[in-house]
């Protein structure tokens, strides 16, 4: 007769782990969370001070609901803790009418009636001028309910709120091998073997070593942090340079904001040749000109107020699906299994609904949002991993 450790283990307690251990805990779930790391740990993709939060999401129309209620719940976890984790700013996404980042987030906010606002290029520059050399035809959508999150803080929240809701976890912990096998799921660690009847995957970078048949990509991403250069006459605070996304050439973007107590100005863009695929048990975490070739020219050319060479710069891990989207869901319908991860470089402001999703799932609840979009299985190829 097998006896099992818990109801559902969650492997791996960065962002959407740490999320879906608190989830289920709070539904009675009988949950076990394993972290190779500690909470708020640096070597993944759950960290760097800051993230940006949006709801006139302009990657899918249907993260708008993910985001409101991951809202609601960062919120309650920064009441729990009276640390500081979500602070809502407002954000300017800005480009020519035509580009991704202005007709994304029109769409996401049509489709749900958003209370945005439309600004003209002249408004643009009266509003925000820390903003230069603008593309031509460039406007602006304002995004009242945008801000930023600080990632450490929200991951050892949810895991406190995990154990405080009765969850067991094992830190420091590495997993080195997971089968499904009849009835359940055996996972196996260096200090012992857990058995359980469902696995949550949630293992970020690392999740691809798991599930092998799923499309990830681990890209070695640096993080980029400026001050302003002494000549400027702008102001760079958080207030006053608020969330951005802004189309810079026609094949790229930057985003960022500015600075507030314990964090400075942050600029990234979003493709680099630089990113490279890695495999995250041997990532080079040194830094070196390359790093910041590609944004401190952008910087230069677009936000001339900030001084090209970057202040700060550490490195994280994107891990990219091919259509952009996450993974959320049960690879071939597999009731012992349940995959979050593929964060595609913006899922940690969706982390806590994403936690909400997967114990939706795991308990056979009906799913805040459709999850079509995010489901596996628009990749799985017809062989299995993980099975014994």
């Amino acid at each position: 007769m097998v006896v099992f450790d818990a109801d559902v283990a969650v492997v791996g307690l960065g962002a959407m782990g740490s999320a879906a251990a608190w989830r289920l805990a709070e539904r009675g779930v009988d949950v076990l969370g394993i972290e190779r790391f500690h909470p708020g740990h640096v070597q993944g993709s759950s960290h760097g001070q800051t993230r940006l939060f949006r709801v006139a999401c302009l990657e899918h129309p249907n993260l708008v609901t993910l985001a409101r209620r991951s809202r609601e719940l960062w919120e309650e976890l920064q009441a729990r803790t009276s640390t500081p984790i979500i602070r809502i700013t407002g954000g300017i996404m800005m480009g020519p009418a035509e580009s991704d980042v202005i007709r994304g987030t029109l769409a996401a906010a049509a489709a749900h009636d958003l209370p945005v606002t439309h600004l003209n290029r002249d408004e643009l520059v009266s509003r925000f001028p820390q903003h230069e050399n603008l593309l031509e035809g460039t406007v602006g959508v304002w995004d009242p309910e945008a801000g930023v999150l600080h990632p450490e803080a929200g991951v050892i929240a949810a895991v406190a709120a995990a154990r405080e809701a009765g969850a067991q976890i094992f830190t420091d912990t590495r997993v080195g091998d997971i089968q499904l096998v009849e009835g359940g799921v055996r996972i196996q660690t260096p200090a012992r073997v857990f058995m359980v009847r469902q696995v949550v995957m949630a293992a970020g970078a690392w999740l691809g070593k798991f599930l092998p048949e799923l499309p990830l990509d681990p890209w070695r991403t640096p993080m980029t942090w400026f001050e302003t250069d002494a000549s400027t006459t702008h102001s760079f605070t958080l207030e006053d340079f608020p969330v951005f996304i802004r189309a810079v050439t026609p094949d790229n973007w930057i985003w960022g904001h500015g600075s507030a107590d314990g964090f400075g100005v942050k600029v990234g863009p979003d493709r680099d040749p630089n990113f490279v695929s890695v495999d995250p048990d041997s990532i080079d975490r040194g830094i070196s000109p390359h790093d910041h070739e590609l944004v401190s020219m952008l910087v230069s050319h677009a936000i001339p107020g900030l001084h090209p060479e970057p202040a700060k710069i550490t490195t994280c891990m994107v891990t990219q699906t091919p259509d952009g989207q996450f993974l959320i869901g049960r690879p071939g319908g597999d009731p012992r299994l349940v995959v979050a991860g593929g964060c595609s470089g913006h899922a940690f402001k969706h982390a806590t609904g994403i936690g909400e999703l997967v114990a939706q799932i795991v308990t056979g609840d009906d799913t805040l949002i459709d999850t079509a979009f995010v489901d596996p299985n628009r990749f799985l190829r017809e062989e299995k991993s993980l099975a014994s």
